[in-house]
């Protein structure tokens, strides 16, 4: 942390300035991402009388547009509290989903078995897509060795790449996604990168790769045109249209579904687990629970004392830790020297490889048009 930078954390939450060196407050110190997730909240969540309409509204949209068609609906499907609790709206809702898994080879054991589980007791139809393994294998190496801090990057992108091409192979005009403001709004901007941008990716596995990426899906600038643009393929944020406390909801799908808890947040995989658990903290001094919990205090499920509790624990018990960093240089074939020379790299950021452009960029001559759109955006 910048020495000239005073330490200061937020009033209600727990993230401080060693998070976010730019962090501001108000005077009451509340910090400016308590300020941007009451607006997200109130702008999103619509619970009670009012998400029941809009969510009956959306079902009866996405069952005339699925008329005569195997699926009225597409979702992912990882194992985790979010997507489970999505496809069980979706059936309390009379919608027809695919469940799709993009298997990348980390699945842990209790998520593999939620999600046999989830499908059973739902019976929905389930596409599993197992990436090539060397593949990704190398495209993961590719990003340790680039020391860029979100590896995760290339899993969630081939999961839109996915979810779209099979929007489209199937006629599916609507995805349902797990994404939700009273648990993951909350994260400081630089801790991630842009899920969508394949320029990035390609440009960070072309300085450190080694194996051709002949077969992973990739969201590239045909795919977004042809499938968001033309097909009019549209994703909804259904959890923000219901009741989602964290706690209440993994009793019901454990209760109604057999569902099994798996650990913290996205510890479904076991790469993510020891990424968020070891990497992030030990290379980027990001200790991710610290955004998790404040986004649940915000939410009201949870109070700052009980997260600062929480956070005196370290974010992976020890015993786990070597565990998962034998069997993670194991299976990505990396002795232990060589991973923490890795670890010990300066971290780079994915601005300092080539990047997306905006379409004003790409073509200067549009710019002027620029300013037309944003203002009949704020029209209508």
């Amino acid at each position: 942390m910048n020495q000239d930078i005073p330490y200061r954390q937020c009033s209600i939450g727990v993230l401080d300035t060693t998070d976010d060196p730019n962090m501001r407050f108000d005077e009451q110190g509340r910090c400016h991402y308590y300020q941007e997730y009451i607006e997200a909240e109130k702008e999103y969540v619509k619970t009670g009388e009012e998400g029941e309409q809009l969510l009956q509204s959306l079902a009866k949209q996405i069952q005339s547009d699925g008329k005569g068609k195997p699926y009225d609906c597409i979702m992912g499907l990882s194992g985790g509290v979010d997507s489970t609790y999505v496809a069980y709206q979706a059936k309390k809702l009379g919608l027809r989903p695919l469940a799709v898994h993009l298997d990348n080879g980390w699945n842990s054991e209790p998520a593999t078995q939620n999600i046999e589980s989830i499908v059973s007791r739902l019976d929905i139809d389930l596409y599993t897509h197992v990436i090539e393994w060397n593949e990704f294998r190398d495209l993961q190496l590719s990003y340790l060795k680039a020391s860029v801090i979100d590896i995760e990057v290339i899993t969630d992108h081939a999961i839109f790449a996915l979810l779209y091409k099979l929007a489209a192979k199937y006629g599916i005009k609507h995805i349902l996604s797990g994404t939700n403001v009273v648990t993951e709004c909350v994260l400081p901007p630089h801790w991630i990168y842009n899920k969508y941008d394949h320029i990035n990716i390609k440009a960070i596995h072309k300085a450190y790769g080694k194996v051709p990426l002949k077969t992973y899906p990739f969201m590239d600038l045909k795919v977004k045109k042809w499938y968001q643009m033309i097909k009019k393929v549209e994703s909804h944020s259904i959890l923000n249209w219901v009741s989602y406390n964290k706690n209440e909801v993994k009793q019901i799908i454990s209760d109604e579904l057999g569902w099994r808890d798996y650990g913290g947040k996205h510890y479904e995989s076991i790469f993510t687990r020891f990424y968020q658990g070891y990497i992030l903290p030990k290379k980027f001094g990001v200790d991710k629970r610290k955004a998790h919990l404040t986004n649940l205090i915000y939410a009201g499920q949870m109070t700052k004392e009980e997260a600062l509790q929480e956070l005196k624990n370290p974010p992976l018990p020890q015993t786990m830790v070597r565990e998962d960093l034998e069997f993670v240089t194991k299976k990505l074939g990396l002795s232990l020297q060589e991973f923490e020379e890795i670890m010990l790299k300066k971290p780079k950021r994915h601005q300092d490889f080539d990047m997306e452009r905006s379409v004003y960029e790409m073509y200067p001559y549009l710019s002027p048009l620029k300013s037309i759109v944003n203002i009949a955006k704020k029209i209508v």
